[in-house]
């Protein structure tokens, strides 16, 4: 009998073939170990099909803690960690994932930010936990917000890990100050504009031609005036249901707008965090209860919306009153920030999750062909009988 087998379907970070997450792979290659399936890690770059289809497969090797190359078939699943890029790898993973879109993938693409608000926004349920946000076309868009909100974040439509963001706050003197992170997640010194400059002043932020949106801000400073908000990763499990695998909370540098880790921030348990912010324990098992049913609810939404899934982050604020405030939704979620907020058994639960998800997936399907071809059987021979002797095979 063969040994199900699972790719992990990343791109190289750049032409020398750098890989941006190889101690995780590393992790999930030894989980599958010990589970009875093999694990291994490719690009679109190193599957030649130009004859019968074979991957040039980066193996790693637990015991002697190694990588090596070698020639494999097609997994039975993949399990897709490609972030966007804007480079002609991204654009050989679109051709790879047309041409093999038959395969059996745990994940497929999600649409970009403004796309999966509108269709969150059309569920009553989701619509009170969803910050107004415009597709950001002209300055106008931020003013307009700007008069009922003291904050607004232009973000781009597909931009990961705090780069490209822009904070706007209305001060009281009528001005403007502009914070910021660019492109190399490097914090831009703040900037002061007039309500006549501001037009111009949004003009000339470093969009590099990626679209925007425009968001509602929240009030989310802690006392000491760092940003903060909480990570929760929803992950299908061992038996190919949606779980809360955890939930960790971030917490911006100094003179940041926004948390990420990349970004320099810092991570706390999500309870610790919540006793700074709100205090009563009745109120945070509350919050934590319905920051939970929001973020299952959105994966089964959106899984029936856009395909297969197997695992979403949901970024989350959570203000003032308690309201659970829902950022955005990240197909392709870090780990770390469990490891960071000394959250150990969630870290590797969520390194797990994929791999026992995969197999359990890969015996699903393998059951399902095995009931197929019964049947087939079956029918082709009960061709051949009478309606008598075919009854008596169910009696």
């Amino acid at each position: 009998m063969s040994k199900p087998v699972l790719g992990i379907l990343t791109l190289y970070l750049n032409e020398r073939k750098a890989l941006e997450e190889r101690p995780i792979y590393e992790k999930m290659i030894a989980a599958g170990k010990r589970l009875g399936i093999s694990v291994f890690v490719f690009t679109p770059q190193d599957v030649d099909d130009s004859g019968s289809v074979k991957i040039h497969a980066m193996i790693y090797n637990p015991e002697t803690k190694t990588w090596s190359r070698r020639w494999v078939r097609l997994p039975h699943v993949i399990y897709d960690r490609c972030r966007i890029q804007k480079s002609t790898r991204f654009q050989q993973l679109l051709a790879f994932r047309k041409r093999y879109s038959h395969l059996t993938f745990l994940n497929r693409p999600l649409r970009n930010k403004w796309t999966i608000y509108r269709t969150l926004g059309n569920i009553s349920a989701f619509r009170n936990h969803l910050p107004t946000t415009k597709l950001y076309q002209s300055s106008d868009d931020v003013t307009s917000l700007l008069r009922k909100f003291q904050t607004v974040y232009l973000k781009p439509i597909n931009g990961t890990g705090g780069r490209g963001i822009l904070r706007i706050d209305r001060k009281s003197d009528g001005t403007f100050l502009l914070q910021g992170r660019n492109h190399s997640r490097s914090i831009v010194k703040p900037t002061r504009a007039s309500r006549n400059r501001l037009a111009l002043a949004l003009a000339s932020w470093d969009k590099r031609g990626d679209r925007y949106i425009a968001q509602q801000g929240l009030d989310i400073k802690l006392p000491n005036g760092r940003v903060h908000d909480y990570r929760m990763l929803v992950q299908k499990n061992s038996v190919g249901v949606w779980e809360v695998t955890g939930c960790a909370g971030r917490i911006g540098p100094q003179r940041s707008i926004t948390s990420n880790l990349h970004g320099g921030g810092e991570a706390a348990s999500m309870n610790s965090l919540l006793r700074q912010w709100i205090g009563s324990a009745a109120e945070i098992a509350k919050i934590r209860e319905t920051a939970e049913n929001l973020g299952i609810s959105v994966a089964r939404h959106l899984e029936v919306t856009y395909g297969a899934l197997c695992e979403l982050a949901l970024d989350l604020a959570i203000d003032r009153s308690g309201h659970v405030w829902l950022l955005e939704v990240n197909p392709k979620p870090s780990r770390e920030v469990f490891k960071q907020a000394g959250e150990k058994s969630v870290y590797h639960k969520a390194i797990l999750r994929p791999i026992e998800y995969g197999l359990w997936l890969y015996r699903q399907k393998k059951e399902s062909r095995s009931h197929k071809s019964i049947s087939q059987t079956l029918a082709e021979g009960n061709e051949h009988r009478s309606s008598a002797e075919v009854i008596e095979d169910y009696s």
